[in-house]
């Protein structure tokens, strides 16, 4: 891994049925998808190794390592608007995690609920029909 982390020789590995099902980038990171439970409208994006993972299944508040500042970060300890954990998925290649969360307060970081707020909408295709589901 080319990120340095805090070194946890005393804390508990993530399970290894867990971890081996993990495909990760160059950085050990896994993409975490952040998704309100009760709306299923995504939130945010962050990015977990496998002690955040670990972290995040454990205490049932959602961990993620920051690429910025190189340290952990759990959602709402500086902020108040916590991620509490209510499922969480592995995709079928291994790449991302789907992370269903209670949210209290804003997800992003300017303040608004979701990070997807910010008008980025980009202008693809829209008007094709739906493709038949039979």
């Amino acid at each position: 891994m080319s990120q340095s982390r805090p070194d946890t020789p005393a804390a508990p590995v993530l399970a290894p049925t867990i971890a081996s099902r993990l495909k990760r980038d160059a950085d050990g990171l896994v993409a975490a998808i952040v998704q309100d439970h009760s709306t299923d409208r995504v939130l945010m994006l962050g990015w977990m190794d496998d002690e955040a993972l670990r972290r995040t299944l454990a205490e049932g508040r959602v961990v993620f390592w920051s690429r910025s500042r190189q340290e952990y970060w759990r959602k709402g300890d500086t902020s108040g608007h916590a991620q509490y954990v209510r499922g969480l998925e592995i995709d079928c290649d291994g790449d991302a995690l789907l992370v269903r969360v209670a949210q209290v307060g804003a997800a992003c970081h300017t303040g608004a609920l979701s990070c997807f707020d910010a008008g980025g909408e980009l202008p693809a295709v829209t008007s094709l029909p739906e493709p038949s589901r039979g």
